[in-house]
């Protein structure tokens, strides 16, 4: 069982906290919801570019200063940026667990964006950019999202453009936090072994200055889905491929069944069916799967891998057929207990992990006001029927449905 505590402040900031009695390192983090999708069209990788820029310069620190802090006493601290939110985090042990708090409250609050470094930077992001395109495996999946989403924001790659990138002052962003930064919409979150106590009273301490600002949102909801097959020549050795469509939000109660199909498909165990039909079988693959991303008003299924030019419509044939038995045949009761029980062994091991478990925390809050317990999951899980899941199959897997992207070697 979950067992945390909540606390909202004055000024609209939730703390969040699990006590966890055995450890000694504090995980503890400042999760926003901001990401890529809040960009205009000029701003195309500004978020994660603030992302890179929190670690540049605050009022009273500079970059240096920054990344010695933890570092020099053995931490670490890092972020991330998605689609829907942007996370400064970091991992201490628990006697600096205070200078933690007080330098993710610097960076996430009172960055200063030098512009020395917002041009040092543009170099490191440009460079970023071209080893993800170096990457097909990688740029295949981000540029899946496009040919998905089309124009909408949630298409747009997190990186932004070259174009977009060379442009950015410190203004812009100044007006980006302005316009998307709302404190009832951001979440300290953090699991160590202190007593919830002691963090909120560093929460009083070094967040009660912070002002209250309240932003509503205007996320534009995805709308229109066309299904697309695109071909693209590019100079690599091995074809690639992406399959999908769009598929539940998050707090669509179908979410947690769709992921148990998706999980039998092609999720991170050996006996994946597309993992046993494509690689085991016919030897036609080294990496074969399966994801599924959710967000607050649609999901994405995608259906990823790598074969030989010359074998990339027979692969393509071998997954259709794997999605095409999960339309027409239902699971028998063995099978249906076995993918309950991996799903659920899969999601206990992952809650061991005390930073994802912070991190999960923290998004949980924005997402759904609350934190779903394993147990409440698992009801979830062992409710859902072998109906459910064909039911699910037939709405969301139709071959009419699929999107395909291809990198074939030029």
């Amino acid at each position: 069982m979950l067992d945390y505590h909540i606390h909202t402040l004055p000024n609209g900031i939730r703390i969040v906290h699990k006590q966890v009695l055995h450890t000694k390192i504090a995980h503890s983090g400042f999760i926003l919801d901001i990401g890529s999708r809040d960009e205009q069209p000029e701003q195309l990788g500004l978020a994660h570019f603030w992302e890179h820029m929190a670690f540049k310069g605050t009022a009273k620190r500079k970059s240096f200063h920054i990344l010695n802090r933890l570092e020099s006493v053995g931490g670490e601290l890092n972020a991330y940026t998605t689609k829907e939110k942007l996370c400064f985090y970091s991992s201490v042990l628990d006697k600096h667990f205070e200078k933690s708090f007080e330098l993710l409250t610097d960076i996430t609050f009172h960055s200063i964006f030098p512009e020395k470094e917002i041009e040092k930077e543009r170099g490191v992001i440009l460079e970023e950019m071209a080893m993800y395109l170096d990457t097909p495996e990688e740029a295949i999946v981000d540029e899946f999202d496009n040919v998905v989403f089309d124009h909408h924001p949630l298409g747009n790659n997190i990186l932004g453009t070259k174009e977009s990138v060379a442009g950015f002052k410190k203004d812009d962003f100044q007006r980006f936090i302005k316009d998307n930064l709302s404190t009832d919409a951001l979440v300290y979150c953090s699991v160590s072994n202190l007593p919830f106590e002691q963090v909120l009273k560093l929460s009083e301490k070094y967040l009660a200055d912070i002002p209250s600002i309240s932003k509503p949102r205007k996320r534009a909801p995805f709308g229109q889905y066309t299904p697309k097959t695109v071909t693209v020549e590019k100079a690599i050795s091995q074809a690639h491929c992406v399959i999908g469509c769009p598929a539940y939000a998050l707090n669509d109660e179908r979410r947690i069944p769709f992921f148990m199909l998706v999980n039998l498909l092609g999720g991170p165990g050996m006996n994946s069916r597309l993992n046993l039909a494509v690689r085991e079988k016919h030897g036609l693959v080294y990496t074969i799967d399966a994801n599924y991303a959710t967000y607050i008003d649609t999901g994405l299924l995608s259906i990823y891998f790598g074969t030989e030019k010359k074998q990339l419509k027979r692969t393509t044939a071998l997954v259709l057929k794997e999605l095409k038995k999960l339309r027409e045949k239902q699971l028998g009761s063995l099978q249906l207990h076995t993918a309950k029980e991996q799903l659920m062994g899969q999601l206990a091991m992952a809650e061991e992990s005390n930073m994802g478990l912070m991190m999960m925390m923290g998004k949980s809050i924005l997402d759904q006001g609350h934190i779903d317990t394993l147990n409440e999951i698992f009801d979830q899980i062992k409710n859902t029927t072998a109906q459910d899941l064909i039911d699910i199959a037939n709405d969301v897997l139709p071959e009419e449905k699929l999107s395909f992207l291809n990198y074939v070697p030029s």
